[in-house]
């Protein structure tokens, strides 16, 4: 087995499950897997704690000029992406570490940032229920569907609001390392997954 590195980029007033779902899937798979599944680390904008939504601090392990090469890339959400897609330093960065990965995950909001950056056009999207319309907007040739959880492109995956990046995270998993360990996963975090169907509650 080889260890993929996951890249998770955190900013300013980034959404917490957004990055700390995924990051709990792929951390706990890693240990469930002696260590040689997934190593996880976190990458800001600049080399500064970043204050999370809600005030959480989070201390990133690299900045957008030293992160290393990641297999798995991932764009979580959250108040702080309208900045983001402003930045045309960060937007730049995700263009290109997206060439080079083999996955890129967005959880909520994450995917207006992979949709500014231009790597969603002709995918089956889907993000946070309350920004259906601007995803549309930014990404008019992707077709935007809130029917489902999260939408498996291959090398693009998006999850919808918050708690699908979970659901997306363990459905790489299994896609990666196979249903057991996806299970296995699950069950340690006491976590009943979905698979991605109807989430028709949330939307208005």
């Amino acid at each position: 087995m080889n260890r993929k590195t996951v890249a998770i980029l955190v900013f300013d007033d980034v959404e917490v499950l957004d990055l700390a779902g995924p990051f709990e899937v792929f951390a706990v798979t890693d240990e469930l897997c002696d260590y040689g599944a997934f190593n996880v680390c976190t990458v800001a904008p600049r080399a500064d704690v970043v204050r999370a939504r809600n005030g959480l601090r989070v201390v990133p392990d690299y900045a957008l000029e030293n992160c290393p090469p990641a297999e798995i890339l991932v764009v979580p959400g959250g108040f702080g992406t309208r900045a983001l897609l402003n930045d045309e330093a960060v937007i730049a960065w995700v263009r290109t570490r997206a060439t080079g990965a083999e996955i890129v995950m967005s959880v909520c909001t994450g995917a207006l940032v992979l949709a500014r950056a231009g790597l969603l056009d002709g995918l089956r999207v889907t993000t946070h229920h309350e920004v259906l319309d601007t995803l549309r907007a930014l990404a008019p040739a992707a077709t935007v569907d809130a029917n489902r959880r999260y939408h498996d492109n291959g090398r693009v995956l998006t999850a919808a609001g918050i708690s699908a990046g979970i659901d997306g995270a363990l459905h790489l998993v299994r896609r990666e390392l196979g249903e057991a360990v996806a299970e296995r996963t699950a069950r340690y975090m006491e976590y009943t997954p979905e698979d991605g169907r109807a989430r028709q509650a949330f939307i208005p």
